[in-house]
């Protein structure tokens, strides 16, 4: 079913007739320390006022009643000239009623203009769900849940703020109506403080093809905003915003990320005023008039996720922990999968389809995808999105034979969907031009690539693609949805009433995705956007990995790939082998470059295997068989990035959790000016033990005459595993790197053999 007025995460209705809000003693206070993982969050409620975070960052030890009174003195700061009469205080929502002159947390009006400056009081407190009435409290990880109102203006808020065991934070913010009058809202974004020391900014940039580029610059005066407006979490999206120390890299310096969880519109802040006082912050954005709330009516924000660490491989690791911990995250065992979109595009035909499965089942493939194309009129791009029902022309015997010979081989089925997308020139657009979205009934959106957007916040709309997509899921064995969205949300409105429903829609297509998921259990789902635009950590609560890029070039994933996993762990990201001719930009690679790059990801093949040699298509399986070995490896391990200043030669790879196991990769993104390279030291491994290396086999072109002596001793050892080496030398002083000729990698395999 659709959702009657979807808002971030759940609408509901209250009691209208406004709440009792009982006024705070004077002076009274309740403090709260959670900590979790070497991270601690101090929550202070001074005369009812709005919470704010005191201290989020390194772990502080037991406190104490004194030294909690002690922390939250000294972080009052003095009032300088032409201030408001008192101390600054910034809440979670920050109000200019507290005397906060930067981004308000809360805006909204009445009909008649009135409603705008709230002053919320905090008039109860729970802590995992128990009333907490001392005026101290230590804990470790927990949920807070703050009950907030402004009486006189009718609205009440429920502040969650949950520090996970991960030590990761995060944080929403509901609010509901209790007035007699509508309440048009307009923001709601909860933030987080960080200290004047956290000097530069990191977020990211991108566009189609070249997803999460990264972008730095100092953290100044002023709001540095970054608003997504595409209606899907966009190439261009924030992704996460940091804040760190003066040079802090992936080792070193602290850094403090926030990550808004919401795949429509949404925003990301950070902001300094002329005080020196910082936030970071997030939320949904809301389209003028799109979130009216009648009385009694509840609007619940997104999460605002919060990371803290040293150095960027600590904030992503919270992250990453945080994933794996789930009840429904995937199993180590990622399917080797083949999408056939690169190597037929719409050009299906059985026999050459089939063909592809035999190749690919006998290279070990485990999920064998049929994208694009098999659908209504669809033969190319310009017609029969929106009508799921299979080609009779192109398939006139259905599915069903492809299936069959595709699990036939053991392999897993998947099939290519976009559910929430039309082409005008299908059946379902003729039948119901007003489920289309748009500004008013006679003005369409521009068309992008050649489709419009499907309103699922319609009943009858949502209705008939739920029914059309579960009859396929019912009538043939289909384990896998690859999940497009290849247009963003241009002027997406309600046909009819013109009214804003970005927001509905994101709900809509949430709630579509629950509904497959609890109708067909074991089902995987990926979040494809035209490419990798909708990576958010809220569609990844209803799939099951994303799609980085449209892009394979293996240069260009070096890059999609580093910094996609800043975010989410590697089994959640589709990491494809291409042909050697990259389809996006038209450069060749060797197979080694091409699968050393992929293997970091959850490995597939974007490639028409009909056309690889056999010499190719043995390296191709070396390759497969490699993954399905280290895969468990690849899929608990923590992540780890060498950080390498300026040099082409990126090193990363996974260190698993004992430290007993690692796999890295030296990748050549480029040239240097200078013939030799700085020593390779290996981050995460234990330096007070010794480890036996081995680079793994490889092509990789070098340009020196004669290759590093270590790499010459753990050849000659390669019979014995490879060569020793103590902890201390991988960690801290390096091992020479070798001369890597642009585009090519090598592996090392990593075996600790002892304690020194």
């Amino acid at each position: 079913m659709s959702p009657r007025r979807p808002s971030a995460d759940t609408v509901g209705t209250a009691d209208a007739a406004g709440i009792a809000v009982t006024a705070p003693a004077p002076g009274a206070s309740q403090r709260l320390h959670l900590s979790a993982s070497g991270v601690s969050a101090v929550l202070d409620v001074t005369d009812g006022r709005c919470p704010a975070l005191v201290h989020w960052g390194a772990e502080l030890g037991a406190l104490g009643a004194a030294g909690l009174d002690a922390l939250v003195a000294a972080s009052i700061e003095p009032v300088p000239h032409n201030a408001v009469d008192v101390p600054l205080r910034v809440g979670i929502i920050p109000q200019q009623s507290d005397g906060w002159i930067g981004r308000q947390g809360l805006t909204g009006s009445r009909p008649d203009g009135t409603g705008w400056s709230p002053r919320l009081v905090t008039h109860e407190i729970t802590l995992d769900g128990h009333p907490l009435t001392a005026a101290h409290t230590e804990t470790g990880a927990a949920l807070v849940r703050f009950d907030l109102a402004d009486a006189e203006l009718g609205l009440a808020v429920v502040l969650e703020v949950e520090l996970l065991p991960t030590g990761l934070l995060r944080q929403r913010a509901s609010l509901t109506n209790t007035a007699t009058t509508a309440y048009t809202l307009e923001e709601l974004t909860v933030t987080v403080p960080v200290p004047g020391d956290a000097e530069e900014l990191l977020d990211f940039a991108g566009r189609w093809g070249k997803e999460r580029t990264p972008q730095r610059r100092q953290f100044t005066v002023g709001t540095h905003l970054r608003e997504n407006r595409r209606g899907r979490t966009g190439p261009d999206a924030a992704h996460l915003l940091h804040a760190g120390r003066p040079g802090f890299g992936f080792r070193r310096g602290e850094v403090w990320a926030v990550h808004t969880a919401f795949s429509g519109n949404h925003r990301h802040v950070a902001e300094q005023i002329s005080t020196g006082t910082r936030v970071l912050g997030g939320g949904e954005l809301l389209l003028p008039g799109e979130l009216v709330l009648d009385p009694g009516e509840e609007y619940v924000g997104p999460w605002l996720h919060g990371s803290y660490g040293d150095g960027l491989d600590a904030v992503a690791s919270r992250f990453h922990r945080h994933l794996r911990s789930r009840a429904h995250h995937v199993d180590t065992a990622r399917p080797v999968t083949l999408n056939v979109w690169e190597a037929v595009y719409f050009d299906h035909d059985l026999a050459r389809l089939t063909e592809l499965a035999d190749r690919a089942a006998a290279l070990g493939v485990e999920r064998f995808v049929l994208d694009d194309g098999w659908f209504g009129s669809r033969r190319d791009d310009t017609s029969g999105l929106g009508d799921w029902v299979v080609s009779a022309d192109v398939w006139p015997d259905g599915l069903g034979p492809l299936v069959d010979h595709v699990t036939g081989h053991g392999m897993e089925f998947g099939l290519w969907f976009e559910p929430e997308m039309v082409n005008e020139d299908s059946d379902v657009a003729r039948a119901h031009p007003e489920w289309i979205m748009a500004p008013s009934p006679d003005r369409m959106p521009l068309p992008s690539r050649h489709q419009q957007v499907l309103n699922l916040s319609i009943p009858e709309a949502f209705a008939h693609v739920l029914g059309q997509m579960s009859a396929l899921l019912e009538e043939y064995e289909i384990g896998y949805l690859k999940w497009d969205h290849n247009r963003d949300l241009l002027e997406a409105a309600t046909r009819g009433t013109g009214r804003a429903a970005v927001h509905a829609q994101t709900l809509a297509a949430y709630a579509l995705m629950d509904a497959l998921k609890a109708a067909h259990p074991g089902l995987e789902i990926e979040s494809c956007s035209s490419g990798g635009a909708r990576v958010d950590l809220g569609v990844l609560e209803r799939t099951d990995r994303v799609w980085v890029s449209d892009c394979i070039d293996p240069l260009e994933r070096q890059q999609m790939n580093r910094w996609t996993a800043q975010l989410i762990p590697l089994e959640l990201m589709g990491s494809h082998i291409a042909s050697g001719a990259s389809h996006a930009t038209g450069r060749l690679h060797t197979l080694d470059f091409r699968a050393a790059t992929a293997l970091f990801g959850h490995l597939g093949i974007e490639w028409d295997l009909t056309q690889a040699s056999e010499e190719e298509l043995a390296s191709l399986q070396r390759w497969i068989e490699l993954y399905r070995a280290r895969r468990e490896l690849l899929f608990t391990g923590d992540l780890v990035r060498a950080d390498r200043g300026d040099s082409p030669l990126w090193l990363h790879g996974v260190v698993s959790p004992q430290r007993e196991r690692a796999l890295f990769t030296l990748a050549a993104v480029g040239r240097s000016d200078r013939s030799q390279h700085d020593r390779l030291r290996f981050p995460g491994l234990d330096p007070e033990a010794t480890y036996r290396i081995l680079p793994l086999p490889s092509r990789a072109r070098t340009s020196s005459l004669v290759p590093p002596r270590w790499m010459q001793l753990a050849e000659q050892a390669a019979a014995d595993g490879g060569a020793l080496v103590p902890g201390t030398v991988l960690t801290r002083s390096g091992l020479a790197a070798p001369l890597l000729d642009p585009e090519q990698a090598l592996l090392f395999d990593i075996t600790r053999v002892g304690i020194s």
